[in-house]
């Protein structure tokens, strides 16, 4: 199932996202629930609940009826992590 999402985020989703300066990754998928990340101007725009609803949840039901809902990942990605880490290392 992962990868037919991350197909869907990656040829219906993403195209849309990236007109923006955006896009969205998989962080995972549970109990029929898919976690996403958004990236780029995505990350921390004030509309992203909006493009969450509107755009990723319908198209991702859409395409896979599996999918009972979709919701936002909260937190900082591991690729800032590493960048932090590597400053504070300097």
């Amino acid at each position: 199932m992962e990868n037919n999402i991350k197909k869907v985020l990656n040829e219906k989703i993403n195209p849309i996202l990236l007109n923006h300066g955006g896009e969205a990754e998989l962080v995972k998928f549970n109990d029929n629930i898919v976690t996403i990340r958004f990236k780029g101007a995505c990350a921390n725009c004030p509309s992203a609940s909006k493009t969450l609803e509107d755009t990723v949840s319908i198209l991702l039901k859409e395409e896979l009826k599996e999918i009972k809902g979709v919701k936002l990942a909260q937190g900082v990605g591991d690729k800032l992590i590493d960048i932090a880490k590597k400053i504070l290392n300097k």
